[in-house]
């Protein structure tokens, strides 16, 4: 039904292409590459499941959450603590780390109109933003926060992000092919139509690029098995040793209005999640703007990766409709309930 569905969207160009790993039980029961892109210099290229995609957003909880999971206990960062503590130019104390993980720091969205061709101090701009309501009082998704703490990260530790989540989190969890900047051009999907070509092996996100391609927001790439490889890994926290498994679970953990530290968790409660209704309360997981989504559904033992490349065809897109009707379909040829 699902893979009916995929084949169906490609063939009416409403995706250009996908690849969609699912496992269930620990066991990968489905993993298949569909569609194609057209490359940086005009050429037709197939998709396979060992393309890489710009993950978007999903480096909020692919890159920046675990890296964060990982500081609370190899230093003295904790939850409570002010970013202000590690980032001084932040205008504002009263903001915490927990703040801008569950999307409570008062912090707008985002910046206004950033282009790609800018010279711009992103990180300055951040800094200086009023904020919009009290910290921990209404969650607001915002790019600014996570950027925020993936610049502490650096601070901390003395790395880039890129080097750090490469040293503490993927190498030792065997995501070979997840990385900031990646060199392996050819491989990569390519996102939107940019000035005379397609946006290849760059991140599409505009505040990613002027941070130079790594942020706590945008810029991770990575393949959908090594995607999925994270997914598994806080299902099943305790059979990895990088991060301690109760923190994990933590982030997991339903907070307020259908977040947890990073991800998105369902409540059970107000407005539908991206996996779609028949998913069950406590079902945790993220997406990316340029078509890319983790879901996991603690209780049924599913963790789906969907990876696509939507906005090839442009940022005027069905994805609000397909990602939930997909999730719905696997969650029905899967799970008997």
């Amino acid at each position: 039904m699902f893979d009916q569905f995929l084949t169906e969207l490609v063939d009416r160009k409403e995706i250009p292409g996908a690849v969609l790993h699912i496992q269930h039980k620990g066991n990968t029961v489905f993993h298949k590459a569909y569609g194609g892109f057209t490359t940086r210099i005009q050429r037709e290229q197939l998709i396979t499941t060992n393309t890489i995609f710009d993950l978007a957003s999903l480096t909020k909880v692919v890159a920046t959450l675990p890296s964060i999971l990982w500081l609370l206990d190899h230093s003295r960062l904790e939850l409570d603590h002010s970013i202000q503590t590690y980032i001084p130019e932040f205008a504002h104390p009263e903001v915490q780390i927990v703040h801008a993980l569950t999307h409570t720091s008062g912090l707008p969205a985002d910046l206004q109109m950033v282009k790609r061709e800018e010279s711009r101090d992103i990180l300055y701009e951040i800094t200086q933003l009023n904020l919009l309501n009290s910290p921990g009082k209404q969650v607001l998704y915002s790019d600014l926060g996570m950027i925020l703490l993936g610049k502490l990260v650096e601070r901390i530790s003395g790395l880039t992000l890129g080097e750090f989540t490469k040293t503490h989190l993927f190498n030792p969890w065997g995501m070979k092919r997840t990385t900031f900047n990646p060199k392996e051009l050819d491989l990569t999907a390519s996102t939107e139509w940019y000035k005379n070509h397609y946006i290849q092996g760059q991140v599409h996100d505009e505040k990613a690029y002027l941070l130079k391609g790594r942020s706590g927001s945008a810029g991770l790439f990575g393949t959908a098995s090594d995607v999925a490889k994270l997914g598994n890994y806080f299902l099943y926290p305790t059979r990895q040793q990088v991060l301690n498994a109760q923190r994990m679970q933590q982030a997991t953990t339903h907070v307020t209005q259908n977040r947890g530290l990073g991800f998105e968790v369902w409540s059970g409660q107000g407005n539908e999640l991206s996996c779609g209704r028949r998913w069950s309360e406590g079902s945790f997981g993220h997406t990316g703007f340029t078509g890319t989504s983790l879901w996991v559904d603690p209780k049924k033992e599913l963790v789906v990766t969907f990876l696509t490349n939507i906005v090839h065809f442009g940022r005027k897109h069905n994805m609000g409709r397909i990602r939930p009707h997909l999730h719905s379909l696997i969650h029905s040829s899967l799970i008997n309930d």
